[in-house]
């Protein structure tokens, strides 16, 4: 029954033994244990503050892209508007472009058809002339035609001479 009731020899030699156990493993085992526990828990750390870091990297490039695009947008914005004030200056200059030339149309038409009436006035003044004198020739060639028609047509002539 030796084995079943342990001996002070027994405790001793064994509560030494686990001592000596318990040194070797402190000393040899639990530096580099506890080590590459600490090495791992600063790997963690470090991937948790790269982590964080690259989020934030990550909003401010997104925060970055936002401002491009409104800022684009804006200058898309101020170049359409700019197109449209060119359009609607080049309609305005090409309308008043187009209005003048019209004006000078009008005018010269106008001049035109003055110069025409006054020569067609002319001409036809010419004509009643003409017409006058032909008329007036026949007449009298038809009242010279009569001795008695002469004598008499001079010395009214001679009458209206005097008066006036």
């Amino acid at each position: 029954m030796d084995l079943i009731t342990p001996g002070f020899g027994l405790v001793f030699w064994t509560a030494i033994t686990f001592l000596c156990l318990l040194f070797i493993l402190r000393k040899f085992a639990w530096k580099p244990i506890l080590g590459a526990v600490e090495d791992r828990e600063e790997g963690i750390k470090k991937a948790l503050a790269s982590a964080e870091n690259a989020r934030k990297e990550m909003e401010n490039l997104h925060a970055d892209n936002e401002r491009i695009l409104n800022e684009a947008r804006a200058e898309r914005e101020a170049l359409l508007k700019e197109a449209r004030d060119i359009k609607t200056k080049m309609i305005a200059d090409a309308k008043d472009e187009a209005q003048s030339q019209a004006n000078k149309i009008i005018e010269q038409a106008q001049a035109a058809i003055e110069s025409e009436k006054k020569a067609a006035m002319s001409e036809l003044k010419n004509h009643v002339a003409t017409l006058s004198l032909e008329i007036a020739e026949k007449v009298v060639r038809e009242e010279l035609s009569n001795k008695d028609k002469q004598i008499q047509l001079v010395e009214s002539m001679l009458g209206e001479a005097i008066l006036n």
